[in-house]
């Protein structure tokens, strides 16, 4: 199991731009990055040997959702790339979910870890009832997915900071939970409703934080890490 830890996320277009990115962390400790569709889309799976080649954890951030066998194969697909967790869309079933993680799993037993997304940060709970028909409140809703999300056998969820100790108590404190949405207290939100500073989500019971924009558009990305390493893991 992995250890608490930041995640940047990685949301460039090309290799270059990326690789340029990561050349500023000349750190003793390579961060943890999240590889997500623009990316890979764009790059394919040599993008995500090239960053693990240079000592990074790898999120890959691709969150299928289709029908289980399609799911399934895919995963296999995926397992045989070296990344340190990748994920689904808790919305496809735990029969999904469950097809997901056979797939990702080699053959001598070893596999990733393996995570579902409960809702969008930028899902609020009027277009999550409005424009996807859920009537349940978004924390009832998220709550539910991250139980499915145990039944199936996963490792935890994607959900906001402000939902991680909800699903910690209904599923444990062994059941991880990955929370984007993170802003320092000075900066604004852009497309992100439910969020909260490194500290806090500390508080609540982040284990991973997913910080994007708030280093890679920092005028200094390096001393932004740093400063969420600092706020986050209270190093």
């Amino acid at each position: 199991m992995l250890n608490k830890d930041v995640i940047i996320a990685c949301d460039f277009s090309s290799r270059a731009q990326t690789l340029d990115f990561l050349d500023l962390f000349r750190l003793e400790r390579k961060p943890f990055v999240k590889i997500g569709m623009e990316l890979f889309y764009s790059e394919g799976p040599q993008i995500v040997r090239d960053i693990k080649s240079r000592g990074h954890k790898i999120f890959l951030d691709l969150k299928l959702h289709d029908i289980p066998n399609t799911v399934r194969k895919a995963m296999k697909v995926l397992s045989s790339l070296d990344v340190d967790m990748c994920n689904v869309h808790a919305a496809g079933t735990i029969e999904m979910m469950k097809a997901a993680l056979e797939g990702l799993t080699r053959e001598d037993g070893s596999r990733p870890l393996l995570i579902a997304v409960t809702q969008l940060t930028s899902t609020s709970e009027q277009r999550m009832r409005e424009e996807l028909l859920i009537g349940s409140d978004i924390n009832s809703t998220i709550i539910h997915y991250a139980t499915n999300t145990l039944k199936a056998g996963l490792d935890g969820v994607v959900c906001s900071p402000l939902e991680a100790a909800g699903v910690k108590g209904a599923c444990g404190q062994g059941f991880l939970t990955v929370t984007p949405g993170i802003r320092f207290a000075d900066s604004g939100s852009d497309d992100q409703v439910r969020i909260t500073t490194p500290a806090k989500a500390r508080e609540i019971g982040s284990d991973f934080i997913v910080v994007g924009r708030p280093v890679t558009a920092a005028a200094d990305p390096v001393a932004s890490y740093l400063r969420c390493v600092k706020e986050f893991l209270n190093d």
